[in-house]
């Protein structure tokens, strides 16, 4: 009997290396943290001051990630005007909806340009024109990329029923994360952009499809009583914005140099992992819940 076992546990410990191999990352970790960061978001769901803090700290956490990676090029981002900016985005996107989350970034971007500027008073901050000019570009992106994209999430949880929207939107990107990854996984022969991303195939992309499409179409007739054609078109745009923020995102990290933005997550990699697929489908939810709701 205690043979037996051994030999069981052998066989599943070897499984699970074959799979964190095929993988790049430690399978289990993945789940457990996934589980945890889900539980957070259902409770954010549904009480919304929870949300708000939720979307700080995701939008703060990826906004740190993304500016210490560009710092790590030698492009000077300012981290204290950023992160302020990230402190501001999302509870300007809740409680002054789209217009004041527009405000709100341009005025970022103001901010951080003026700080860059000031701090060239510095001889030991100061640079050329062009490379004022490349660093005030890369916190744009920072601000762009995180924090304004992000901060959706709270323009549309602020909407009438709005948080269904946003939980709806949440399930069809995570159904083609793991359609792609679970297909790319076990089926995986041909790459689909190997210079950018090498683990992704379009055995797995194809995954994704079928995924986010099913998923579409329940999220749409159960959740947003809406008819099922709704659920496709939602379907197939959340995968082109998800899968257009994952190549994004893997592009950026393969001209930087790094395999993850940082560490935070075990089993993820960085906040920014996550959300790259997530950030410009808040967008197309919001758009979606503003034509239909």
């Amino acid at each position: 009997m205690a043979a037996d076992f051994e030999t069981f546990e052998a066989q599943l410990r070897e499984a699970n290396e074959e799979i964190n191999r095929r993988s790049g990352r430690p399978l289990l970790a993945a789940v457990l943290t996934g589980l945890v960061l889900g539980g957070l978001v259902m409770t954010g769901i549904f009480f919304k001051p929870v949300m708000v803090i939720v979307a700080v700290a995701a939008t703060v956490a990826g906004s740190s990630e993304l500016a210490n990676a560009l710092r790590g090029t030698g492009r000077r981002v300012p981290r204290i005007p950023v992160i302020v900016v990230a402190i501001a985005g999302p509870p300007a996107g809740y409680w002054l909806g789209s217009a004041g989350l527009w405000a709100a970034t341009l005025a970022g971007i103001a901010f951080v340009a003026l700080w860059r500027i000031v701090e060239q008073v510095a001889p030991a901050r100061r640079v050329g024109a062009a490379l004022l000019v490349r660093d005030v570009l890369a916190s744009t992106l920072v601000i762009l990329y995180v924090t304004f994209l992000c901060s959706w999430s709270m323009v549309l949880h602020a909407q009438p029923l709005g948080e269904w929207w946003l939980l709806g939107c949440l399930i069809v990107v995570i159904a083609n994360d793991i359609g792609a990854y679970a297909v790319g996984l076990t089926l995986g022969r041909h790459p689909m952009a190997p210079t950018i991303s090498p683990k992704k195939s379009w055995e797995g992309f194809a995954g994704g499809i079928a995924a986010s499409l099913v998923a579409g179409v329940l999220v749409a007739t159960l959740m947003w009583q809406q008819p099922w054609w709704v659920g496709i078109i939602a379907g197939l745009l959340f995968l082109g914005s998800g899968t257009m923020g994952d190549l994004a995102e893997s592009l950026v990290k393969r001209d930087i140099g790094i395999k993850d933005m940082s560490g935070w997550m075990p089993g993820h990699g960085g906040v920014l992992d996550r959300l790259d697929s997530i950030a410009p489908s808040l967008v197309i939810a919001f758009g979606l819940y503003a034509l239909l709701a």
